[in-house]
């Protein structure tokens, strides 16, 4: 307990909390729409915005938000209203958005210090400041969800079907990957840009194995992520390793063990039905 009298120590364990509750609810429109290439398209085109902000001289999260947003409603108009596929357009924003990072960081007079912890992340070193930021984008994102929570899962589901009856798709599909946008830049701090597909797929990918009730499936991966982002930032300061890598790995092990309870899960309820089958 006595990490918790650093204030470096709370921050991590306040961004922990606080980057769940956007990767558990994003994750979840993610994992069940098969969004996952897209959401690490747009995280690491977010680095032209983080650029962005070092050659400006703002802080990088804040002129991250905007960029991200552009980045993920260019995919989403491109890929939708030309010729261009989804993935071709994900490809392109995703090299366009890193070489613009590059570019600006060049241009920009001095080092770069705190580079290195947007791309592996580093949640020992989150400021004050940016969870004011992750506590605003949080509340915008489950306002949003609230709001449209009817629509984004009858489109989750069956997309065609809420076509056909008059449900825009096309602009929640819009506004669900401004909500992705929302998510990788709270969540660069934490775990960065290369790593930050993890967080938003493996914990609702974990809760998938339990539920398929899309409200429990939110609420589930919000707790583990939480659970297992708090475990990982533990181990790495007990064993002095990066802490988002530790996340990280904490993360797929939390995976495979879920496969295999889902595992014994379902070979317990076969053996039951044999059971009743053969008392019949």
């Amino acid at each position: 307990m006595e990490i918790l009298h650093y204030e470096f120590m709370r921050n991590a364990l306040a961004a922990a909390v606080l980057v769940n509750i956007a990767c558990g609810i994003v994750g979840t429109y993610v994992v069940i729409k098969r969004m996952v290439f897209i959401s690490g398209g747009i995280s690491h085109a977010t680095f032209g915005g983080i650029g962005l902000g070092y050659f400006l001289g703002i802080n990088p999260i804040l002129a991250a938000i905007p960029f991200s947003i552009l980045c993920a409603l260019g995919i989403g108009i491109i890929s939708k209203r030309t010729k261009v596929s989804e993935d071709t357009a994900i490809g392109i924003f995703w090299a366009v958005g890193m070489a613009l990072g590059i570019i600006f960081i060049n241009l920009t007079p001095g080092y770069a210090p705190n580079l290195f912890s947007y791309l592996f992340g580093n949640i020992l070193t989150i400021p004050s400041f940016d969870l004011i930021i992750m506590l605003i984008l949080d509340a915008v994102i489950i306002i949003t969800v609230v709001l449209f929570h009817k629509e984004f899962s009858a489109m989750s589901f069956d997309e065609e079907f809420t076509t056909v009856v008059g449900v825009p798709n096309r602009i929640l599909y819009l506004l669900l990957l401004c909500m992705i946008a929302l998510s990788v830049v709270v969540m660069i701090r934490i775990v960065g840009i290369i790593l930050v597909i993890a967080l938003l797929t493996i914990p609702a990918a974990i809760s998938r194995q339990f539920t398929y009730n899309i409200t429990k499936l939110m609420f589930l991966s919000i707790f583990v992520g939480a659970v297992l982002t708090v475990g990982g930032l533990w181990l790495s300061y007990i064993l002095n390793l990066a802490s988002g890598a530790t996340i990280i790995l904490l993360l797929g092990a939390g995976f495979f063990i879920s496969l295999f309870l889902k595992y014994l899960i379902s070979l317990r309820r076969r053996r039951s039905v044999k059971t009743m089958k053969s008392n019949y």
